[in-house]
């Protein structure tokens, strides 16, 4: 039953580099997979994209942390 909840709240799936701020995505975050708000983004290094993100729908900087991607992976974006 679980599964097909959180297949509803699959949109589609974007390439990393095509993330903008404010975009809902669904990542390895905290030690599970869960919805994330995208905050900011930094592309310092090529290799990698640094996504500032956060739980929730409000900023808070306790819920808030870092993720990874390579600039090519293939990222779910929720609706």
């Amino acid at each position: 039953m679980k599964m097909k909840k959180n297949k509803l709240l699959l949109g589609k799936k974007i390439q990393a580099f095509h993330i903008k701020p404010g975009d809902r995505i669904i990542a390895y975050f905290k030690n599970k997979m869960q919805i994330c708000t995208v905050k900011s983004i930094s592309n310092s290094d090529q290799a990698n994209i640094t996504l500032l993100v956060f739980i929730g729908e409000y900023y808070r900087y306790l819920s808030s942390g870092t993720i990874q991607f390579k600039p090519e992976a293939l990222v779910d974006l929720v609706d």
